[in-house]
């Protein structure tokens, strides 16, 4: 009997990966599928008439309405994103070749969590804050705008950023559902599973998530995408719903490291919503993270190699020999680009510090603060405190499923 359930479910998982990874397609220049191209592709076909924005976004949402119903990436489609992108090709025409940035026209997914003052809701994939009104745009999200980027939509997420119980699955939420890496259909991590599971099954070109603990590395990790946990405060955390003050931070979840450039690029720099960005936005190189984007990038850089964690994570998972094989290649690729590794660095109190550091003690009292903060600053809001939060999952248990 388990032989011959093991044998159905490999081949209802057969059927749903063709399902995932056949469907519409649009052919760029010299052959190039929309599905392996990159920010700078996508410009270049913009630049040469082979590609529009609304075409691009017309290709996301005919994704997500084919993908989503498995994957529970996104929770909801920006009603105004067609709009956008007509608005981003008219401006090609009028504006001068080199005076647009580099994600304008680029259709970009927020995970949930990130307010913007439109016509969707922000509501940390809870139906607590459903139909909130934010005071204004996201910090990140007035910057995206400013580039001329095109907000497609809100991804899910674990809900309040896999901060309201440690019993709910990573990568759930009431509003989202349970959200499915696309290559396994098994746990996506969290807690911006959504943004890692949306770009990994292209429903989006680029994405951003956002992190206090974990919450952009690990699912991006777990779906084979690149993402980006910036140093707290190098990009806005305004409009954003809080975790920590001394953690949170907003970055990008692509396909691609030079995906990643653009986007942090874009949404990095000083915002008078939140101090943070004001030290931090003074180690923002001159001329931005694109200019980076070098072959020979790696040549010379030194790179810590931590092995020390690698043992930990894996001490008590029964790691076989090519999981670890795996961890070597990339470090022999680095090595053969040029890059100097400083191989075996210690950590001083390495353990204590990933076993036993009392964040989460830290993490509960902080959240407390800094979610009354935001609550009472929305405009309308059904909930304004935690505790307020807390009584409607108890009044609502049926449709918050406690």
């Amino acid at each position: 009997m388990g032989i011959k359930l093991a044998q159905s479910f490999s081949f209802l998982l057969l059927i749903l990966l063709t399902i995932l990874s056949s469907g519409p397609s649009i052919i760029l220049g010299k052959g190039l599928s929309i599905r392996e191209a990159t920010v700078r592709d996508f410009q270049l076909a913009f630049k040469h008439n082979q590609l529009t924005s609304r075409q691009l976004v017309e290709f996301y949402l005919q994704e997500i309405h084919r993908l989503n119903p498995v994957l529970h990436g996104v929770i909801e489609v920006n009603p105004h994103a067609l709009t956008q992108a007509d608005k981003a090709d008219h401006e090609r025409k009028i504006k001068a070749t080199g005076s647009l940035y580099g994600l304008h026209g680029i259709p970009i997914l927020l995970k949930d969590n990130i307010a913007t003052k439109d016509k969707m809701n922000t509501t940390a994939g809870s139906f607590a804050l459903l139909g909130s009104i934010v005071p204004r745009d996201a910090g990140v999200v007035a910057r995206l705008r400013k580039a001329g980027a095109i907000i497609l939509g809100k991804a899910s997420l674990s809900e309040w950023s896999y901060f309201r119980t440690d019993g709910a699955p990573s990568g759930w939420s009431a509003r989202g559902g349970q959200g499915k890496n696309p290559y396994t259909l098994g746990d996506p991590c969290g807690s911006s599973s959504g943004s890692a599971i949306s770009v990994a099954a292209n429903m989006a070109a680029v994405t951003l998530g956002t992190e206090t603990d974990g919450s952009i590395l690990c699912p991006s990790d777990s779906n084979s995408v690149v993402g980006i946990k910036p140093t707290v405060g190098l990009t806005s955390r305004a409009g954003v719903v809080p975790i920590s003050p001394r953690q949170d931070s907003v970055g990008p979840i692509c396909r691609t490291v030079s995906d990643t450039a653009y986007v942090l690029e874009a949404i990095a720099g000083i915002d008078i919503h939140d101090n943070a960005t004001f030290e931090a936005s003074k180690y923002i190189p001159k001329g931005g993270y694109a200019q980076f984007l070098r072959s020979d990038g790696l040549r010379g850089k030194r790179l810590g190699i931590v092995r020390d964690l690698f043992d930990l994570y894996y001490r008590d998972s029964g790691s076989d020999t090519a999981t670890k094989e795996t961890f070597q290649r990339p470090l022999k690729t680095l090595r053969q680009r040029g890059a100097i590794l400083v191989d075996n660095l210690k950590l001083d109190n390495i353990t204590e510090i990933y076993s036993t550091s009392g964040e989460i003690v830290a993490l509960k009292a902080e959240f407390k603060l800094s979610l009354n903060a935001y609550l009472k600053e929305l405009i309308a809001s059904p909930v304004r405190s935690l505790a307020d939060v807390i009584e409607f999952n108890k009044n609502n248990p049926v449709l918050e499923k406690i």
